[in-house]
C-alpha cells in the first residue's frame, strides 16, 4: 500500500506536540506504575500525535524523518512519564527496522493497517535453528516493552549457525505466534509492560530475518536514506535520549520542590538560598544538557552522511556508538546527586521523584548503557587496536583503524 501523500509535520510541531504532553504525563505516572502498563489510551494520543510515524518507511504512511526527531521527542516525553517515553521509543524504533527488510515485510505488517505497532525481545533467549527457507524458533524471551499493545507482533533476536559463523539475527514473528506472560515485577521503569514472550515452534521465513548487526551495501544500499543509518545506533542513541529526558523530568521535579521550601533548621532560610543546593542543580543540570548536546550532535553528524545515501564511516560509528553509552551512568549520577538534596521528603512513595529516580537507576541499567565494556573499545580502538569480533558496528576482522 502506497501512501505518499502523507501529511509530514515539521521537527518543530512534532517536538513540540511531545513537550505539551508533559502535564497529563506526569498526572497519569503514578498510574502507569500502579498498572503496569501504559493505557490504551495514552498510546493513541501518541498515535495521534504521529510519534509512531517517525521512523516508518513514507511507502507505509510514515515520515521517515531525521532520527533526531524521535530523540527529542523523547527527551520531552520522558520529563512527564519514563515509562510512556519508554513505549514510545521501542515502538517507534521498530519501524526503522522493517524499513531494512523486504517490501513484503512491511505490506504484511501494515497492509491493512499502517498503525500497527511491533515490540521486541532482541537478547537471545530462545533458541533458532536454520531450517529450509526459514528459521524455527522456540523458547522464551523476556522484557517485551509495550508487547501489549503490539498488534503487530514482535521482533525476537537469537544466535544462529550459518556457514560455519554463529550470526546474531532478528526475527519478525507475528502476533498470533507468541503468548504474552505477565512477569513485569521490578524496581523502576514498572509501567513499560516488558513482559515475556514465549514462543513454541514457529517458522519464520528467511525474508522476515536479517543479521542485526550487519552494515554494509548488502544490508543497507538498496534502501532510503534514513535506513542508511546503522540500526543499532539509532536504537541506543534513542534509548540514551529516553534517559536523558528521565533526567530533564528530575530536575523538573526537584526546582518545583525547592522553589517553595525553607530551610528551618539553616541560616539560609530558603532553599534557593543556600549555596550547596543550588551549586548540586547547577552541576546535574550541566552534566545532563551534556549528555543530550552529544546525543543530538552524534545523530546529526551522521545524518550528514545518511541523508545523501552514504554509509557511515566506521571510525565515526565506533565513537557515536560508545560516546552515547556512556549517557545512563551520568544521568544517574546528575540525578541522584540532586536527589540526596531532597532530604527525607524525596523518600515517600507519594512523592514523585523518587519514581523518577527509580526508573532512571533501571533505565541506566540497560545493555545500551554499559560505559564499563564500551569504554575499553572505544579507547583500544583510540589506541589502535583491533575491533573484537563479533563488533556491533558491522566491521569485518581486517577493518581496523587509527582513529582521525
Amino acid at each position: 500500500m502506497n501512501m505518499t501523500e502523507t501529511l509530514i509535520p515539521s521537527e518543530a510541531e512534532i517536538v513540540q506536540r511531545a513537550h505539551d504532553m508533559i502535564p497529563m504525563l506526569r498526572a497519569q505516572a503514578a498510574d502507569c506504575e500502579k498498572n503496569r502498563m501504559v493505557s490504551k489510551e495514552v498510546i493513541q494520543a501518541f498515535k495521534d500525535a504521529g510519534f509512531f510515524k517517525i521512523l516508518q518507511p513514507k511507502r507505509w504512511g510514515g515520515y521517515e524523518m531525521n532520527p533526531n526527531v524521535l530523540n527529542k521527542v523523547l527527551m520531552e516525553l520522558a520529563r512527564g512519564c519514563p515509562s510512556s517515553a519508554w513505549n514510545v521509543m521501542v515502538l517507534g524504533v521498530h519501524p526503522f527496522e522493517v524499513g531494512l527488510l523486504p517490501a513484503s515485510v512491511g505490506d504484511e505488517l501494515w497492509g491493512e493497517d499502517n498503525s500497527k505497532l511491533v515490540s521486541s525481545s532482541y537478547a537471545p533467549f530462545g533458541t533458532v535453528s536454520k531450517i529450509e527457507g526459514g528459521y524455527k524458533l522456540n523458547g522464551e524471551w523476556l522484557t517485551s516493552s509495550g508487547c501489549d499493545h503490539a498488534a503487530g507482533g514482535a521482533f525476537v533476536g537469537g544466535r544462529v549457525e550459518e556457514n560455519g559463523e554463529l550470526v546474531f539475527r532478528s526475527f519478525w514473528v507475528q502476533r498470533s505466534d507468541f503468548a504474552i506472560v505477565d512477569d513485569w515485577f521490578v524496581v523502576g521503569l514498572a509501567g513499560t509492560g516488558s513482559k515475556k514472550l514465549i514462543i513454541k515452534d514457529v517458522f519464520v521465513p528467511d525474508y522476515r530475518s536479517h543479521a542485526i548487526g550487519a552494515y554494509d551495501e548488502h544490508s543497507h544500499g538498496g534502501v532510503e536514506n534514513l535506513y542508511k543509518m546503522p540500526f543499532f545506533y539509532v536504537f541506543y542513541a534513542a534509548v540514551s535520549s529516553v534517559i536523558i529526558g528521565m533526567a530533564r523530568g528530575m530536575v523538573d521535579l526537584y526546582v518545583e520542590h525547592m522553589v517553595p521550601r525553607q530551610n528551618l533548621n539553616q541560616a539560609v532560610g530558603a532553599a534557593v538560598n543556600d549555596p550547596f543546593i543550588k551549586g548540586k542543580l547547577g552541576e546535574a543540570y550541566a552534566k545532563i544538557i551534556g549528555a543530550a548536546s552529544r546525543v543530538i550532535q552524534n545523530t546529526e553528524e551522521a545524518w550528514t552522511f545518511a541523508s545523501k545515501g552514504q554509509m557511515v564511516p566506521l571510525d565515526i560509528r565506533v565513537r557515536h556508538f560508545a560516546t552515547n553509552q556512556f549517557t545512563g551512568g551520568e544521568c544517574f549520577e546528575a540525578a541522584h546527586m540532586i536527589f540526596k538534596k531532597t532530604s527525607t521528603r524525596g523518600v515517600w512513595m507519594n512523592c514523585p521523584m523518587q519514581r523518577q529516580m527509580r526508573d532512571i537507576l533501571v533505565g541506566a541499567n540497560h545493555i545500551t548503557q554499559n560505559q564499563d565494556n564500551i569504554g575499553d573499545l572505544l579507547g583500544g580502538h583510540l589506541l589502535g587496536n583491533p575491533l573484537p569480533q563479533p563488533n556491533p558496528f558491522g566491521a569485518k576482522p581486517a577493518a581496523t583503524t587509527q582513529y582521525q
